[in-house]
Order: C-alpha cells, then sequence, then structure tokens
C-alpha cells in the first residue's frame, strides 16, 4: 500500500471514532498487526483488507484515490481528464504480491474497475480462507492461470476465459502455476454507492463462523 492509502486508513478509523484495539477486533486481526499495516511496515492480504473496508464503510476506491487527494466520499469535481496512462494509475500492493490498479482517473461510485495481477503461489488469503463482500464481481484473464474457490465449487481460468457471481459467495483466487496471472476485474455495487452499506464480513475457511483474517 502506498503512504497515501495508508494515510486514508487511518484518517477513516480516527474518523469513525474506533481505536485500534478495536477496529482490530472486528477486522478479525491483532492491534499490532493493524497498527503495522497503518505505518508501513507490513502489507494486508486482499481478505484483511476487504475486512477493513467493511468495518470502517469506505470503498477501495477511496484508497486508491491517489497522491493528493484528500480521503472521503468521490470528489465532486469531474476528473480533468478520463484517460489513465500506466504510469498514473494508482496502485495497492498485498502481503502476497498480489496487484490491484485502478483502471478510472478517479474514485468510480459505481464500480471499482482493477487490472489485477497475482504472482505464482499468491492469493487472497494468506491461510486459504474464504471472504465475502457486498457487490457482483466480474472477472476476464488476460495471461497465466488462476483458480476460483467459489463456495464449494472450483473453477479454473485460463487465458481468455471469464467469471461473474455475486461477491456475498465465499470466494478465494489462488495462482497455483509458476507464472503471474493477470486480468481485468470489476466489483459492481448491488443496491447503491461503494461504503454507503457495510458489505458482509469476510469467511475464515477455518471458522466458518468467524471473520477472515490474514
Amino acid at each position: 500500500m502506498e503512504p497515501e492509502a495508508r494515510a486514508r486508513l487511518r484518517t477513516a478509523r480516527t474518523e469513525a471514532k474506533l481505536s485500534v484495539r478495536e477496529l482490530s477486533r472486528r477486522a478479525g486481526i491483532s492491534a499490532s498487526m493493524l497498527s503495522q499495516i497503518e505505518n508501513g511496515h507490513c502489507e494486508p492480504s486482499v481478505a484483511t483488507l476487504y475486512a477493513l473496508v467493511s468495518e470502517l464503510s469506505i470503498s477501495f476506491d477511496q484508497l486508491l484515490a491517489g497522491p493528493g487527494t484528500e480521503p472521503g466520499p468521490s470528489p465532486s469535481a469531474a476528473p480533468a481528464s478520463p484517460l489513465v496512462t500506466p504510469e498514473d494509475r494508482a496502485v495497492l500492493v498485498m502481503d502476497s504480491g498480489v496487484t490491484w490498479e485502478r483502471l478510472t482517473p478517479s474514485p468510480d461510485p459505481l464500480v471499482d474497475a482493477l487490472l489485477v495481477t497475482y504472482p505464482p503461489g499468491s492469493s487472497s488469503s494468506t491461510n486459504g480462507g474464504l471472504m465475502s463482500h457486498q457487490g457482483r464481481e466480474y472477472g476476464f484473464l488476460m495471461s497465466g492461470r488462476l483458480t476460483v474457490r467459489l463456495g464449494f465449487e472450483t473453477h479454473h481460468l485460463e487465458p481468455g476465459s471469464s467469471i461473474s457471481f455475486d461477491s456475498a459467495v465465499p470466494h478465494l483466487y489462488v495462482n497455483e502455476s509458476d507464472e503471474p496471472a493477470s486480468g481485468l476485474w470489476h466489483v459492481v455495487t448491488v443496491g447503491g454507492v461503494p461504503g454507503t452499506e457495510r458489505p458482509d464480513r469476510t469467511v475464515d475457511a477455518a471458522r466458518p463462523t468467524g471473520v477472515k483474517s490474514d
């Protein structure tokens, strides 16, 4: 995560009047881990980040707002240009090296449009836990291979394959190959603007009724 994203996460927590200990308890991680994430000493997993933004009722777009953008709702002013070049993309890097690059010039109130890359051996959860959240997911794999565990089913994506599903269904992405897997992913909000309703909490495969941690 970039320093600006960490600052936005910390600001959202303080504005919600939540202590590090309370937010970490709600998200299912240790207070030490949350403190390290906020201070740049460790990277969150995809599932941990989902748990944090869910509890703070913010969207990923707000974390990916880009340098110099204040945290908070989507800006009222339209961006100067609709074009986003590779060097201009806002980026989030997770603990396992999973990378999200935003494809819109500013936070979009209706969709998270992302270029997602999973390095070899990486997954959306460091301990194999499934996650669920608000919205509907649409993915198109451009290169590599990606395994998607969706509820009780397992799907294998190859270049040119696509998948769509209700994000409330517990799911996990895993790159079991020896090459990076990259694709276009869109998470579309169902029934509202991202962050205005609390998404479902993540599900730990080892603790089916609990909140997924790292």
